[in-house]
Parts: C-alpha cells; structure tokens; sequence
C-alpha cells in the first residue's frame, strides 16, 4: 500500500484489515481486542513506521461536556419507540444535565457487537446513562464489558448483588408488597400476576417476589396458575390475559408488572364482558401519565422519575470526578384508584 503524507491510524486499520475503532482500542490496550488482531495491529504499525501524536491523545482525554444517554428500543403503539415510562426521566435527565453545565446526547441502543465501545473509543460523550435493556441475563455481559474497558456509566434498573456496574432502582420489592397488601385489603384472595417473574427481568421479578411474600404471610396460596409471563407492552399484556382466561383458572384481582400490561389487561378483559373493578381488580406499576386517564383510572405505584433522572446524572458526574459511586434504590409510593376499589367508589 502506497501512502502520501503522514501515517494514520485509517492507513494501520487498512493495512491490517480491521476497523479504525479496533485500532484505536488495540493502541491504547484494550481488552476487547484479542491477541490475534493485537499482533496485526502491532506488524502494521511497525511496518508502517507509525508515531503516536501525544498531543492529539490527551485531547481525546479532554471532557468533553456532554453526557450521553443510550435509550433501548421497545416496541411501541407509536413510532417513538420509547417506553413511555422513559419519556418523563428523560425530560428530568435533560433538565440536571442543564443544571450541571452539560450537554446530553441522546440515542437508541445498538446492539451491534461493538455498541457498549463506540461511544468510548469516539470521545462524543464523558460518561453514558442507560435506560431499559430488554433481558438482563442477555445484557449482563455488555455492562460488564464497559466496566472492564473503563468507561464511565450507570444504569437505571434493578440492584442486584452479582452486578457488574452501578446502577439506579427502584424498590420493587417493597411497591409489589404494597400493591399485595392493598388488593388483599379490598377482599380479593385469587390475585393473579401478569409479567415475567425469573431472572431475565429482575424488576418484575423484584415485583413478583414483594407480591408473594405477603400473600404467604397472609396465608394465601401462591397458586402458579395465576402466573403469567409479559414483558412491558399493552400486547404482551393483552395476550398474557387472554391466556389466563383461557386456561380457567379463577382470578378476582390481577396485578400487573407494569402499567403498559395493565392496559393491555384491562382490554382483554373487556372483550371478555369482566368489569374493572366489578368483577376484576386492576393494579399496575410506574404511574406513567396515561394511568389517571384510562378509565376506570389506574391504581399502580408511582417511581419518582424526577428524582431518578437527577440521582442518575449525579452518580455520572461523581464517577466521571473519580469519586466511589454506590448504586441506590429509591422508595416508592402506592397510587390507589378507581381499577382496584371493590365496589368501584373513591380514588383518585
């Protein structure tokens, strides 16, 4: 290969048939590139005479002002693709980004093999806030992965003891607690849970886990039947409710893993002539805006977004500052309405 002028790491990255992002990460020793490639690198550099430019290197390592914030993709009856849950944390996000000085850089996640390494090896952000990941056991590596390469991030989700970063969560144990005991309250004793209660989403999870604890302590059978899985889509809730009704196993109560299911629930059982909160009582999780809306309204448990978006970007800023960073569960708040009250009187 013929090259005019200075060398660059594009001439190192053609020479040795790799991306000039590998090359970028091989030269300053990451551990995401293997050995095979290393060495290809390191032939390509030495045949090609190449110099690292030490001033062009500690301007990469410069801030940069901004932060980023990696949104993960979910289907939606819209084209936002945006959980609607996510859509008020960001606008708290933006506005503590504001307060602190610094520019936010929003965009989805691309799980390309590389995603969790673009962002560092390009310079375009200090630090990254992630929201949503879809399966955790799936996601596990890639958090652990920006760990090891250093890149400065935290997430909003569960805390959990094995985890490889930091994140920022609710008390999901506690709002499943309190939604169990408020339906136990109104009568019902058959309380069905839709959402996938395993490992795989372990906020649900978290959920699940506050709900059975206090059924068993009030001597009601955790009965797997009224088990359902879902993920946080008004079809999956849809669907799982369909299913459950299907399978004939009685119910007077259901409690939702998220207030996307519960719309989706209280559809299906409409189509099926149920009456919310007549014949069925109805409880979701988030308090997203639409939950007062829907009719009957819906009782659910508030996560303060506002509070989450500023503890998120603080933790950022402390990490980027080189300060010890803990992950932190916020409380939550149980929000009764018209959905869960027998008899339909009162809430909000």
């Amino acid at each position: 290969m013929a090259t005019k002028g200075k060398i660059t790491s594009l001439d190192i990255a053609y020479l040795a048939g790799v991306s000039q992002a590998t090359v970028s990460r091989a030269l300053r020793g990451s551990p995401l590139v293997n050995e095979e490639t290393r060495r290809r690198i390191e032939a390509a550099v030495k045949q090609l005479n190449y110099k690292v430019d030490k001033n062009a290197s500690n301007l990469r390592t410069q801030h940069s002002g901004t932060l980023a914030l990696l949104i993960f993709e979910d289907p939606t009856a819209d084209d936002s693709h945006i959980n609607p849950f996510f859509l008020s944390m960001l606008g708290s996000i933006t506005r503590a980004c504001a307060q602190h000085g610094y520019d936010l850089l929003i965009s989805f996640q691309q799980f390309s093999r590389d995603w969790h390494a673009d962002y560092a090896d390009s310079k375009k952000a200090d630090g990254i806030i992630l929201l949503g990941y879809g399966d955790y056991l799936a996601y596990r590596d890639k958090l652990a992965t920006l760990v090891e390469q250093g890149t400065q991030s935290v997430r909003w989700g569960a805390v959990l003891p094995d985890q490889p970063d930091v994140s920022i969560g609710c008390d999901n144990f506690q709002g499943g607690r309190a939604i169990a005991e408020h339906l136990l309250a109104q009568g019902c004793r058959r309380i069905a849970f839709i959402g996938d209660a395993s490992s795989h989403y372990p906020e649900f999870q978290e959920r699940y886990r506050g709900y059975a604890d206090v059924l068993a302590a009030a001597g009601v059978a955790v009965d797997p039947a009224l088990q359902v899985d879902a993920e946080t889509t008004e079809l999956a809730g849809y669907e799982a409710m369909q299913a459950l009704i299907a399978s004939g196993a009685p119910f007077d109560a259901v409690f939702a893993a998220s207030d996307l299911i519960a719309f989706g629930a209280m559809r299906a059982l409409d189509e099926h002539g149920l009456k919310v909160p007549e014949d069925v009582a109805l409880a979701g999780f988030d308090d997203i805006p639409m939950a007062r809306f829907v009719n009957p309204a819906l009782t659910t448990v508030l996560q303060d977004t506002r509070q989450a978006g500023e503890m998120l970007v603080e933790a950022l800023l402390r990490m980027i500052r080189g300060e010890k960073v803990e992950s932190a569960i916020l409380p939550v708040k149980l929000t009764v309405r018209r959905s869960s009250l027998r008899g339909g009187a009162g809430g909000k």
